[in-house]
């Protein structure tokens, strides 16, 4: 059985590292790419099928709930397993869940396909973060924002192929059919490479349930999951309504304001770039005190500001980009044993934050109006910084 902690550096050649690695950073295109196929194929799926909003909002959910429940038993089993084990079995996941999805046509088949899915996808953060917190334990910071970088460029091109595919007159059913050759890839590519070597820890090498039940819900670890279910709720809510914000209270027309989403992954993918040569320099806590710091005034700026300054929301996702991968990186260096289940503690919360973010924004501004919703990102964000804030007197990382 593979083990999470770090690769030794005597015992495994460079080329094995570097596939691995290689594995991890396609494992993470692939989960942008397949995890926003929904949103181009889903009004053609409704169509289709007849559902209303409210069943369709019923099968998304499935996703959610999957990618929950999966980052809760893939940090065990990594722990227990190993992350390029935890790979393999997302891949597996994710094609099962196509094939399902791009097949059914009843409600409960879709939402248990979707279910699949989000399995497959909690397991690639779980895996996918593990596996190079391993490969590179001097560089985390850097490697992880990398890793995320190539989410955000599959949550780029992802748009582009179904938008070609469907005007092509492709359905939805083969435009998420198609995905399924490059999941096969990265289960060969994964199945080619031997697992890591790695350095058993002296205490513990694996899962250990008593290092976890005081180290896993301590009062530092409750900071980190209160901090980035806000952060996700922020990054989340943005994207799913910055497009009706724009329209309904900045007069931009629709396709601008589909522009300027496109432009809030494309910053938050530059971002993590740029992120990758600085986060291990400026210190950890400290990188992400001052992106949301940025993040804040960028957002409070386009809120009050004229029409003219909306663009300070696309420019947001600069300083958000690197707060999901140096939290983890954070995280990880302060847990070197049974890292794999807490950080599967720490992408639950985040996934309740990505589910919550959106729906309190939903009904915030169902009863006060899309701008009063849309400006409790705003308190999102000052929940980060102070969560941060009472961490950095806590833990030096």
């Amino acid at each position: 059985m593979e083990s999470s902690t770090a690769l030794t550096t005597p015992t495994n050649r460079p080329l094995q590292l570097w596939l691995l690695t290689a594995g991890g950073f396609f494992a993470f295109f692939i989960f942008g790419f397949v995890d926003n196929l929904k949103g181009p194929t889903f009004p053609n799926l409704l169509d289709e099928l007849q559902f209303n909003y409210a069943q369709g909002g019923g099968i998304l959910l499935g996703a959610y709930l999957g990618f929950v429940v999966a980052t809760l038993l893939a940090g065990p089993l990594s722990d227990w397993a190993g992350n390029r084990t935890i790979l393999i079995i997302a891949g597996l996941l994710i094609t099962g869940g196509i094939l399902g999805f791009s097949r059914a046509n009843t409600y409960p088949l879709l939402f248990a396909s979707m279910l699949l899915l989000g399995m497959g996808t909690g397991s690639i953060e779980v895996g996918g973060n593990g596996l190079i917190v391993g490969l590179h334990p001097q560089a985390q910071g850097r490697y992880l924002n990398l890793l995320a970088t190539f989410h955000g460029f599959g949550s780029l091109l992802v748009p582009l192929y179904a938008a070609w595919l469907l005007d092509a007159g492709i359905s939805w059913r083969q435009v998420f059919q198609y995905s399924i050759p490059l999941v096969l890839v990265l289960v060969l590519l994964l199945l080619l490479t031997p697992a890591p070597r790695t350095a058993k820890m002296a205490s513990s090498g694996g899962f250990d349930w008593s290092t976890l039940r005081r180290t896993g819900f301590s009062a530092t670890m409750i900071g980190f999951y209160v901090a980035i279910a806000l952060y996700v709720a922020t990054e989340i809510g943005i994207a799913a309504w910055i497009v009706e914000y724009l329209i309904q209270t900045k007069g931009i027309a629709q396709a601008t304001a589909a522009l300027y989403l496109s432009a809030f992954f494309g910053m938050i993918m530059i971002g993590r770039i740029v992120g990758s040569l600085l986060v291990d320099r400026i210190g950890y806590l400290r990188a992400i005190i001052l992106a949301m710091i940025g993040a804040f005034v960028a957002i409070l700026i386009a809120i009050v500001a004229p029409p003219a300054l909306a663009f300070c929301l696309p420019l947001s996702g600069l300083f958000l980009s690197i707060i999901f991968p140096t939290m983890t990186a954070a995280v990880s260096r302060l847990h070197p044993h049974n890292t794999g289940t807490i950080l599967g503690l720490l992408f639950t919360a985040a996934g309740l934050g990505g589910s919550l973010g959106p729906w309190s924004i939903g009904l915030a501004s169902n009863a006060w109006g899309i701008g009063w919703g849309f400006a409790l990102t705003l308190l999102f964000c000052i929940g980060v910084i102070g969560t941060l804030a009472l961490l950095i007197r806590q833990a030096r990382v």
